[in-house]
């Protein structure tokens, strides 16, 4: 009995491995000083612009870093296929190729998300950039080794490759599941509330041209009284959670809108919509109305 205890216990460390090496990662400071280096280099060098809002993902309302990483990867894994099956090295060149032009895009999303990310997640995303740099260079060797008639070193520097970039997909998956970089961090608002409308607080309560934050059951809100009209939004931004309620009110080409206090996410107060990254899921907006005893009523939004 001891002893098959002792065996489920060495079974349960060997599979936690990789998991406790990324945890590990995320609490190493030893990577800080480039992390916040590179971090601050790349906002400055790319700061808030369609540019930035495009590599993020805001025009298509998802980020578009994975599914890009996912066509390199394939790619390779694809090339990896032929070389063990000896297909007609041709397509293998195209296919490392391909890989290789498309992992420049793939980077400069990678990097704009990085750099708008807790520092947890940033260690973790610094070794992750660093697996990929690494593989991205063994790929390269092994196209211009194949170019030159060196199949053999060709094929066995793509399998090198292909363990190294393993590696860098295990961690960009630690950051997208473990650590939910990437993730919808609005919550859910229409599992979360009944239907119909629901009492929040009297409008004589709230401060005029001042957002602030009022809770409804689970969920903190945004609200922003202005005269006898109410906006509310939820409280949690989608990128990481940030409460919109110490945000900045700004004007966005005439329109009313909140700036996430972390991260800089904008949002237009009419209907939650995705102004600026890095957010690119709208927030969570709320219909109000008044009662004639000057009580705010909430319900979740319909559009």
């Amino acid at each position: 009995m001891k002893e098959q205890v002792r065996a489920n216990r060495w079974q349960l460390r060997r599979f936690a491995g990789p998991v406790a090496l990324a945890d590990r990662l995320e609490k190493s400071k030893a990577m800080d000083k480039p992390v916040g280096v590179l971090a601050k280099a790349i906002r400055r060098r790319l700061p808030q612009s369609p540019l930035r809002d495009m590599l993020h993902g805001v025009p298509l309302g998802e980020p578009v870093h994975p599914p890009l990483a996912t066509v390199s990867l394939g790619c390779w894994l694809s090339t990896a296929l032929l070389d063990l099956a000896r297909a007609d090295p041709r397509a293998s060149r195209l296919l490392l190729a391909a890989g290789l032009l498309n992992a420049l895009p793939t980077a400069a999303a990678g990097l704009t998300d990085w750099s708008s990310l807790h520092r947890e997640q940033q260690r973790v995303g610094f070794v992750h950039m660093m697996a990929n740099l690494a593989a991205l260079g063994l790929f390269s060797a092994s196209l211009a080794a194949r170019i030159r008639g060196h199949e053999r070193p060709g094929r066995a520097l793509s399998y090198a490759g292909l363990m190294v970039g393993g590696l860098g997909a295990y961690l960009g998956g630690h950051l997208s599941f473990r650590q939910a970089a990437g993730a919808n961090h609005a919550p859910e608002v229409t599992h979360l509330v009944p239907l119909g409308w629901h009492d929040l607080c009297p409008l004589r309560d709230l401060p005029d041209g001042r957002p602030v934050a009022r809770r409804l059951g689970y969920l903190q809100l945004f609200v922003l009284r202005r005269g006898e009209e109410v906006t509310v939004l939820a409280d949690r931004c989608p990128h990481l959670a940030g409460p919109l309620h110490q945000g900045r009110l700004v004007m966005e080409k005439g329109e009313a809108c909140v700036v996430c206090p972390w991260h800089g996410s904008t949002f237009r107060l009419a209907d939650g919509t995705v102004k600026h990254g890095p957010a690119t899921a709208p927030a969570p907006v709320f219909e109000t109305r008044l009662r004639r005893d000057g009580t705010v009523q909430v319900r979740p939004g319909l559009a």
